[in-house]
């Protein structure tokens, strides 16, 4: 082997390994408005959700709902790049990111209160997992209802001082944004009576009964 082909073999295998990765990204559902297409799609999605409910004492199509809202799902989510001038790009509006886009201050938060010291923001349970600890965290501090769908995404999208403060009252974007969530959770709801007893059931029982 000569000198050049020893240079390059290395970053032949970096590129592949990264295309393979690449490849193994979990895409967002095909049908995103109706949580039990989504869990048939990815049935792990299920369990994740239903842990976090367990952990959190978390309704699992709030968390979904607020995850569509933040990412519609895509594991690599990322607020737009700012430009200057129209093509000089100056940095994103935040750190938010994946599929929950916790801000990167907030995640660390959660990584160390959770003791989940190997979470990552684009893996989906721990995403899941995040909202509801961040659910359970606005009941504790600002009394909020982890059933109310409405409530829970305003303390979201504004952080808990500021959902205290009522910041979100001079945005009437975001209020409507608010019922948006608040709606699609109730039809997750609606939806998810009528499969989660099939959810629920190993692959075993579907194998033969199916």
């Amino acid at each position: 082997m000569n000198k050049v082909q020893k240079t390059y073999k290395p970053v032949l295998l970096s590129v592949a390994a990264s295309a393979m990765l690449a490849g193994c990204a979990t895409p967002p559902p095909q049908n995103s408005s109706n949580i039990c297409e989504i869990f048939a799609e990815h049935r792990d999605w299920y369990h994740a959700a239903a842990d976090a409910r367990d952990k959190w004492g978390v309704p699992i199509h709030i968390p979904m709902s607020i995850m569509y809202q933040e990412s519609s799902f895509k594991h690599n989510a990322k607020p737009p790049m700012r430009w200057f001038l129209g093509f000089i790009p100056y940095g994103r509006a935040s750190s938010a990111y994946g599929y929950s886009q916790a801000k990167t201050v907030t995640w660390d938060e959660y990584v160390k209160e959770a003791d989940r010291f190997w979470a990552s923001r684009d893996d989906f349970a721990d995403a899941i997992d995040f909202i509801g600890w961040f659910m359970d965290k606005s009941q504790r501090l600002n009394g909020t209802s982890k059933w109310d769908a409405y409530a829970q995404y305003l303390n979201y999208h504004e952080g808990w001082g500021g959902y205290r403060r009522g910041s979100y009252k001079s945005k009437a974007w975001l209020i409507n944004t608010a019922k948006r969530v608040d709606s699609r959770a109730k039809n997750y709801a609606a939806q998810l009576k009528g499969c989660e007893d099939d959810l629920k059931r190993g692959w075993l029982w579907r194998l033969f009964f199916g």
